[in-house]
């Protein structure tokens, strides 16, 4: 019998084994942006909706710091540590990939995308569990090589799910695409996870007579306290936040709109897989090259290059569009366009190049403005608020589309992916002598706070007094969404790192969990419309309140530290 190899024992196990498993996490991404997304449209979806759905398959990333005290406490001496989550969580891919093939489509879209988003959620506690495994299997002479093999698996992977299924769709229909993707997850459990001999974890973490449940929730408030004062700590920390929150450079070209503009324009699921599978190797190979060209030249240097790059083709695509006429969407099915098909070719692969030549070297400027004290914790945040980036694009771009049309979307998303090349002068490189917090650390609190204040504030005469069924009402709501989380965090770092009173610390977390839940309101019943509406004011302006008397106090938490 056939003895597969344990892949870690060795530096190109190692290498070949990160790169297998980073394919495991480009091909969910790749189905649902390029091969679903397509279809969706096929179906008839809007360009709302899909780009909603896109959204939803991000959004657990965004939050994915939250599993990392999951991950670290619990723990298998049988499957080993890590394996053990990776095993799990990619079982559970394949098991919800599978459940999506009695779903019907376009009427079960929204048990469809719930679906996806508990598919997503395990996605992110394998990229956290596969992370903790690179770190502490890979030697150090090993890890630049293996982020660059890590990051080219995940596109291969993107390439895998979306150009191969959609190869592969006349033979298999949509419904066995579904079994096709959950196959590739479990070949790679079968080949690569299986046989791993991980280190066995002789010790389980020390409780002290605790339960694993308050062992995780202690973990979690220290992970929150290390948190904040990391991104509030250091001015080039702090741009950070806004940078990772601001879109990496225009995105348009990489995400729904893309397959679902070629589908409109004619292009048939054969030569969408082509363009697909070409763009996604061309970004691949751009990874590695923008990694070399800015360790020689300089990564901030490079990343303002790179992205300025990826806004060029955007705006190309803009222009061929406005200038064919070509303004709003249009109903799938109508006569090809072979001139605007060819320009979007030029485009898509044009936007490859500058999103791959970035990929790399912006990790490499999150890792500069990372305080090494709380590596793992403030990186991993900042990887978390990238992916909201993503998922806040692709809902507005889904919206903007169909309010405003394909060249205006087109034009602001390149616009808008400029934005954060204003704050990459402030991001210096943070050395090992600097201190976790300066002596701005508390300003920069308080301003946080009341301006979020003044944000929760305004919500209050926007809901009241906006026209709900105003073209830009999309756009702005998911914007408040935005403000609502950040103001949620603010809140309850209030609880961490002032001295509140018992009684002020349940005000606000009891704010921020309702803070969150205002995203309901577009589920209510209409006879309960007023009442809901009443709430979310209610709950809005006590959290805006609140927030600029925090931003009044002091941030004890917060004070200068050698």
């Amino acid at each position: 019998m056939l003895r597969l190899p344990n892949l870690l024992a060795s530096r190109k196990g190692r290498l070949t084994a990160f790169f297998m498993l980073y394919i495991t996490e480009g091909i969910p991404l790749g189905f649902a942006a390029t091969a679903v997304a397509s279809q969706l449209r096929r179906m008839g979806v809007g360009p709302a909706e899909i780009g909603a759905f896109v959204a939803s398959f991000y959004l657990p990333w965004a939050f994915k710091w939250a599993f990392g005290p999951m991950v670290d406490v619990f723990r298998s001496q049988r499957f080993g540590h890590r394996r053990a989550w990776i095993m799990g969580t990619q079982l559970m891919l394949a098991a919800t990939l599978l459940m999506l093939i009695w779903v019907p489509l376009p009427q079960g879209l929204a048990l469809f995308t719930g679906i996806l988003l508990i598919h997503n959620t395990f996605g992110a506690m394998q990229d956290v569990a596969i992370d903790a495994l690179a770190v502490n299997s890979l030697g150090e002479d090993e890890r630049g090589l293996a982020n660059g093999l890590m990051f080219a698996g995940a596109s291969l992977g993107q390439a895998i799910g979306g150009a191969g299924v959609l190869f592969l769709l006349p033979y298999t229909g949509f419904q066995g695409s579904f079994v096709l993707v959950a196959a590739a997850i479990l070949m790679v459990t079968t080949l690569v996870v299986l046989p791993m001999r991980e280190a066995i974890a002789t010790q389980l973490v020390q409780l002290h007579g605790r339960s694993r449940l308050q062992a995780i929730s202690a973990e979690m408030r220290g992970f929150a306290v290390q948190a904040f004062q990391s991104f509030l700590g250091s001015r080039a920390a702090f741009a950070a936040v806004f940078f990772a929150l601001l879109p990496m450079g225009a995105m348009s070209l990489s995400l729904a709109l893309q397959s679902g503009l070629a589908v409109e324009l004619g292009m048939k699921d054969s030569a969408l897989a082509q363009l697909t599978l070409v763009s996604s190797l061309t970004s691949g190979v751009c990874m590695v090259v923008g990694g070399l060209l800015s360790d020689r030249l300089g990564q901030r240097r490079m990343l303002a290059f790179y992205t300025a790059l990826m806004s060029l083709p955007v705006l190309y695509m803009a222009w061929v569009l406005h200038s064919h006429g070509y303004q709003m969407p249009r109903a799938p099915g109508g006569a090809p366009l072979p001139a605007l098909i060819q320009q979007l070719w030029i485009a898509t692969i044009a936007f490859n190049v500058g999103m791959g030549l970035m990929y790399g070297t912006r990790t490499a400027v999150f890792m500069d403005v990372t305080n090494p004290r709380v590596a793992g914790t403030q990186f991993t945040a900042y990887m978390a608020m990238m992916n909201l980036a993503i998922a806040f694009a692709a809902t507005w771009q889904g919206i903007a589309v169909e309010a405003l049309g394909y060249p205006l979307t087109l034009l602001i998303d390149a616009g808008a992916g400029l934005l954060g090349l204003l704050l990459l002068p402030l991001m210096a490189k943070i050395g090992p002598a600097d201190g976790l917090c300066d002596a701005h650390a508390e300003g920069r609190a308080r301003i946080m706070a009341r301006a979020l204040g003044l944000l929760c504030l305004g919500f209050v005469p926007y809901l009241l007094y906006a026209d709900p069924a105003g073209a830009m009402v999309g756009i702005a709501n998911t914007l408040f969404t935005l403000v609502f989380v950040a103001s949620a965090l603010f809140l309850y770092a209030g609880t961490l790192l002032q001295t509140l009173s018992p009684g002020q610390q349940r005000l606000c977390r009891w704010l921020a969990l309702a803070l969150l839940a205002i995203y309901l309101r577009r589920f209510a019943p209409a006879e309960a419309e007023v009442l809901v509406q009443a709430l979310c004011c209610a709950v809005a302006a006590a959290a805006g309140l609140l927030l600029m008397q925090l931003g009044g106090r002091v941030w004890t938490g917060l004070r200068q530290q050698a």
